[in-house]
């Protein structure tokens, strides 16, 4: 470690002069550093403590230091996060990587133990619980059974990975989802080691995550964000993050949020003007006097949709509010005052300085309406006053043939209930943006007692579920006498994970289910989620729509998206009088009184003082105790990747693509959900007819996400949303294409094989967003191993542009103003990518044959933007590259 900079300098925190640490000075560089926006601040203390004259130098910590706000930077530098987090869908097939790369690295010569995590890693498993009993007061013992009988081998590899690993902790199902768990526990914000000389260092707390709502965690400060399993899995081995310096956006927040609004009104505002403004790939930061009136919770809120935004990061500084919330979640007054002493000595501090920002936006707190979002992407905000009207046009967009009297007449059922076009089939409190928060919890729960006090019930066909973030939710909310309340509508707990919000919504009852599909209703879910993309939420619901947990409670009352809430009733008391929404809404100083009387530090303490133990199911585990994992060949969970088969110590040359064919020609914000599905497998999808090959019946088919270790079932999924509208096979929706030259249409997954037993590259061609949502890097790893050796696209998502690069996958852009519609292509041709130069291009020269022979050629920007990018790529991948790093060194 050098010190180029005289930098590394003593501090005192506290009146306790022997309370001494070493931080590394940001003002040693000179007086810009002061002006510098908070998340800049924080990388340029990493690259000056982690200066080595090689991977990070003077002129990288000079070039961010000198940094202008406006200019577009090519200067690359190299972050390394504190620690990695994970949770159960990305974290299984990241262990799965590192067991394979610990086989792989004995074949190069190199030695097991040189893979293993040299930073903390820390893995929640709170993605595999399914809501399959719900309304009834032992939901969550039904749910946890089944979930520990569907995940058992999942779970006990894990707990493999826990004994074989150093540095690596696995938080056990049934605890809380791992963004919440981040926040509420394991959030450092400031880190405090000891030095080999004895002395104590202090350095921000950074991270990234296997989830792309990881930037949760920068409401408290700390600085991190989503990326890629593989990229994560190279983080955890000690390569650096690279990536160019970026654009920081300043978002001014002015005055308070009105009576009646909440959090989850001001993030789907947020996130409508800051995907209009555009941030993809750049950092934002709040700021403004706004910041005095927003709890902590609140802005979590913010940090925790900042993929939605297309951000990097949603930033915001350390300053008192951030000390409340700490001593509120139980962590130590030593651990306090260090944070307060190193912010206010670094000009971390908010307010402290004032920032110089690449462009800023500004928003009244007050100007915050009552909102929903959907029907199938977060930054399509309806406000609520209008959503009735909307969800009727959208209905008649959908549906326009259909007559609706006749649906009406042949659905009577449940109990003399109508489920028609606009239904609401399922609501649900759930996922990490809201269950995370004490006002919109607490909320839901009010509005829950005065629906129930005047006699207000659920309607029959909507499916309820409450699935809190963590067990500190579940205690005031009990504390409070809330959790009968909302138990009283059939908003019991579910769970402690995501559950619906990733799709695990668990099946519709039979006869709801029926209906819906005899009757091609659109149905519609009401969710306090993060995300709603077609295919997502169930598959038999074709509108998803977010709004606050209050919102969702009182949706279930009327049982249809067709109600006017500010006008409709919500239904009528024993004397036939209406009630009103205005009527049970809960006032901000209720929810305040019920919050100060009922959340308080010991509630965290509690919850987290045993986080690591796990429950009997956990404890009682069979695992096996090697260096190296004991693949089993029956297993239809765990598979050794082919990731590294015939890998050498030594990277074959890139060549140009020739003769490619387009397996999939698709649209416009194609996610990464419809690019790998998280959700149930259907039976008779490849992925489905692979399990039954297997011996799994269809009930323990369980979903994509809890096989992520199984590279067959994954490659078979891929492209496999049902939602999914490939432009090669129209008039169908999911997993097919057409087959080039025979002209049969066929499964993707079918399709693929073909061309490979031919020899015959693949390609995708795809418009705007594309692989926008979670950082699932499976959406990578299926495009490799289907055969698909470049995408081309109109522009990507931050996250899965880098996991393409991380799985050998080439990312090509159209030009400027151009795109497959503007060059004619039709996704027939024949494709040829010239000009490679070993891998070093940046631009490339492509040639579109069509069957008549007339070529169509035209440019394409190659998507590699860093050095190490390059490298990653030319090695054939991220984990390719470090498995060569390694062995060399061994």
């Amino acid at each position: 470690m050098k010190d180029s900079f005289g930098a590394r300098q003593k501090i005192t925190v506290g009146k306790n002069s022997k309370n001494k640490y070493q931080i590394f000075r940001l003002d040693a560089l000179g007086p810009k550093a002061e002006k510098l926006p908070y998340t800049l601040k924080i990388l340029l203390e990493n690259l000056l403590r982690h200066e080595d004259g090689k991977n990070i130098t003077t002129d990288d910590i000079q070039a961010l230091y000198e940094w202008e706000p406006q200019v577009i930077s090519n200067q690359e530098i190299a972050f390394t996060p504190a620690r990695v987090i994970l949770q159960d869908f990305t974290g299984v097939p990241a262990v799965v990587d590192l067991a394979a790369m610990r086989d792989a690295v004995l074949k190069l010569g190199g030695n097991a133990s040189s893979i293993n995590p040299l930073c903390p890693a820390e893995l929640v498993i709170d993605h595999s619980v399914q809501v399959d009993a719900f309304g009834t007061e032992n939901a969550l013992t039904v749910n946890n059974a089944i979930e520990f009988e569907r995940n058992k081998e999942r779970y006990a590899f894990l707990r493999w990975g826990q004994n074989a690993f150093d540095n690596f902790q696995v938080v056990p199902p049934n605890t809380g989802i791992v963004h919440q768990v981040n926040l509420e526990y394991l959030g450092r914000v400031i880190f405090d080691v000891d030095c080999a000389d004895g002395s104590r260092l202090a350095y921000p707390d950074t991270l990234v995550g296997t989830d792309s709502h990881t930037t949760m965690i920068n409401g408290l400060g700390i600085l991190g964000w989503g990326v890629g399993g593989i990229e994560a899995e190279a983080a955890m081995l000690g390569q650096s993050i690279t990536m160019l310096i970026p654009h920081v956006v300043g978002f001014e927040l002015t005055g308070r949020l009105s009576e009646g609004t909440t959090a989850t009104d001001l993030v789907l505002t947020v996130t409508q003007m800051l995907r209009q403004r555009g941030v993809v790939g750049k950092f934002v930061e709040f700021y403004g006097d706004g910041l005095n009136h927003l709890p902590l919770a609140d802005r979590a809120t913010l940090g925790n949709m900042s993929p939605e935004f297309g951000s990097t990061c949603a930033m915001f500084p350390i300053d008192d509010e951030t000390l409340r919330y700490l001593r509120l979640s139980g962590r130590t007054e030593t651990q306090i005052s260090l944070i307060e002493s190193y912010a206010k000595e670094q000009g971390m501090w908010r307010g402290q300085t004032k920032c110089s920002y690449s462009d800023e936006l500004t928003l009244a707190l007050d100007s915050v309406v009552p909102s929903l979002a959907g029907p199938k992407r977060p930054q399509d905000r309806i406000p609520l006053n209008v959503a009735s009207k909307t969800c009727r046009k959208l209905i008649e967009e959908i549906n326009p043939s259909q007559s609706t009297v006749d649906k009406q007449e042949s659905t009577k059922d449940k109990g003399q209930a109508k489920i028609e076009d606009g239904a609401i089939l399922i609501a649900a409190i759930t996922s990490c943006t809201n269950t995370s928060n004490p006002a919109v919890m607490i909320g839901a729960g009010l509005l829950a007692r005065n629906a129930a006090a005047r006699g207000l019930t659920t309607k029959s066909w909507v499916k309820t579920s409450l699935a809190p973030g963590s067990k500190v939710v579940t205690e005031y909310l009990e504390k409070a006498g809330l959790l009968d309340d909302l138990g009283k509508l059939g908003f019991n707990i579910v769970g402690y994970g995501c559950t619906t919000c990733i799709g695990n919504s668990g099946p519709l009852p039979a006869d709801t289910a029926d209906i819906v599909q005899s009757h091609n209703i659109v149905g519609c879910s009401i969710l306090s989620g993060n995300r709603n993309f077609e295919g997502r939420i169930h598959p038999l619901v074709k509108m998803n729509f977010l709004a606050s947990p209050p919102l969702v409670v009182a949706y279930a009352l009327t049982g249809t998206m067709k109600t006017d809430l500010y006008n409709d009733p919500l239904g009528f008391d024993s004397e036939g009088a209406a009630i009103y929404l205005s009527d049970i809404w809960p006032s901000t100083q209720d929810i305040q009184k019920l919050i100060a009387q009922n959340v308080d530090a010991s509630m965290f303490n509690t919850s987290y003082s045993s986080v690591f133990d796990g429950d009997e199911n956990w404890n009682s585990l069979e695992v096996p105790e090697r260096e190296n994992y004991e693949w089993k060949d029956e297993s239809t969970y765990v598979k050794n990747p082919p990731y590294f088969e015939g890998m050498t110590t030594t990277a074959a040359p890139i060549e140009d693509i020739s003769g490619a064919r387009v397996l999939a020609f698709l649209g416009d914000s194609v996610t990464t959900d419809h690019i790998s599905p998280a959700g149930a497998i259907p039976e008779d999808s490849p992925a489905g007819k692979y399990l039954l090959e297997q011996g799994v019946v269809k009930k323990d088919f369980n979903s994509y996400g809890s096989r992520r270790g199984n590279h067959e079932v994954m490659m078979r999924g891929t492209f496999g949303n049902t939602r999914l509208r490939n432009k090669l096979a129209p008039g169908t929706e999911g997993s097919w294409t057409t087959h080039i030259p025979s002209n049969e249409v066929t499964s993707i997954f079918d399709a693929a094989l073909r061309y490979k037993d031919k020899g015959t590259p693949l390609l995708i061609i795809g418009g705007k967003e594309y692989g926008s949502g979670s950082s699932r890097d499976w959406a990578a790893k299926g495009t490799n191993l289907l055969g698909i050796r470049a995408v081309l696209v109109e522009s990507y998502e931050r996250i899965h542009r880098s996991n393409l690069i991380g799985m050998g996958v080439l990312p090509l852009q159209f030009g400027t103003d151009e795109n497959a519609k503007t060059l004619g292509l039709d996704g027939t041709e024949s494709y040829d990518i010239q000009g490679m130069d070993k891998g070093k291009a940046s631009e490339v020269t492509i040639k579109a044959t069509r069957t008549s022979g007339n070529p169509i050629v035209f440019k394409a920007r190659v998507r590699i933007d860093t050095p190490r990018e390059r490298d990653y790529y030319q090695h054939g991948g991220i984990l390719h590259y470090v498995l060569r790093q390694l062995a060399k060194a061994d």
